[in-house]
């Protein structure tokens, strides 16, 4: 068995983005956050009232950037009197991919890209991507806010909001960001399709709300992987914080906690569905072998060559 001290290691020297990274990754955000406001105030008719940097960063849930581990931030703007419509949204859209454009000459086209949800400006020195998602504020409702999906359709959300609920996870065990990055890890090593960075937090802090705090590090990552093997992922997984739910018809469920008519796995398919649950068993069994084996070399079929527990 590895004990609670080695997988912090492998966490910290491996898994975990470094201090100084991490703020090299702020001052370089920052900096585009402070010249696309600039170019936006004085450029165009939007008016941003918020900005929030989002996503893993945000949660420091964060893998550090590797060959199989791309990094990325999202920075949500909050926009107001613009209508919630796919044409607004598309007009709002190609005005902020304009303007970083002018922002960055330097750079080619090619760097930046625009999809439903963000435009996406990917900064060659650092490797960093920073996705720019513009969500149309709602009035009265503070953190909330419309976001287009990649279908294009609208869906209500609140970065803050995701923000607290992976701190709250956090506060009841102290290990919960290691071992969502030990989920994300196994997922992109064993390249997993479907299984996305949000699902696994969801996961993990559905089972933490289910069956308290795990007993250990490797207890709780083989839960997260027996859990995924014997529910087939067919079991709807919601949140306290959800008031009402609604009736999804999906191969997966995974409800979003700030917005119960959300789905968060409506696009996982049933042949990822299959492959995800298939691919679960067998890195458990792995898992378990290697834990009884008390065998290293086992562990690193499951996160690769550069998993390690001590400087020897």
């Amino acid at each position: 068995m590895i004990n609670n001290t080695k997988f912090r290691y492998y966490d910290s020297e491996v898994l975990r983005l470094p201090a100084d990274t991490r703020t090299t990754y702020h001052a370089q955000v920052d900096r585009l956050i402070k010249a696309l406001s600039e170019s936006v105030r004085t450029k165009t008719t939007i008016k941003i009232t918020r900005v929030v940097k989002a996503g893993s960063f945000a949660k420091f849930t964060i893998l550090r950037k590797s060959v199989d581990d791309p990094v990325d931030v999202d920075v949500v703007f909050y926009i107001s009197g613009k209508d919630k419509d796919a044409t607004s949204f598309e007009q709002l859209s190609e005005e902020i991919y304009e303007l970083l454009v002018d922002l960055y000459p330097q750079k080619s086209v090619e760097d930046f890209t625009i999809q439903k949800k963000a435009a996406t400006v990917v900064f060659k020195g650092t490797g960093l991507a920073v996705d720019i998602v513009p969500v149309l504020e709602i009035p009265g409702e503070d953190g909330y806010g419309w976001q287009f999906s990649a279908n294009g359709a609208e869906v209500k959300t609140c970065a803050p909001c995701q923000i607290g609920f992976v701190r709250t996870r956090k506060d009841v065990d102290g290990d919960f960001r290691t071992l969502v990055r030990l989920g994300k890890k196994w997922r992109n090593y064993n390249e997993i399709k479907g299984l996305k960075s949000f699902h696994i937090e969801l996961i993990f802090a559905h089972l933490q709300d289910t069956k308290g705090k795990s007993e250990s590090i490797q207890q709780g990552f083989l839960n997260f992987l027996l859990y995924i093997a014997q529910s087939g992922l067919k079991s709807v997984i919601r949140f306290p914080e959800n008031d009402t739910v609604k009736t999804f018809t999906d191969p997966v469920v995974i409800i979003d906690p700030v917005n119960g008519s959300n789905n968060t796995a409506s696009r996982i398919s049933e042949d990822e569905r299959t492959q995800i649950v298939e691919r679960a068993l067998e890195a458990w069994e792995t898992a378990h072998f290697a834990s009884a084996e008390s065998d290293l070399s086992v562990w690193k079929e499951l996160f690769g060559p550069r998993f390690k527990v001590s400087d020897n």
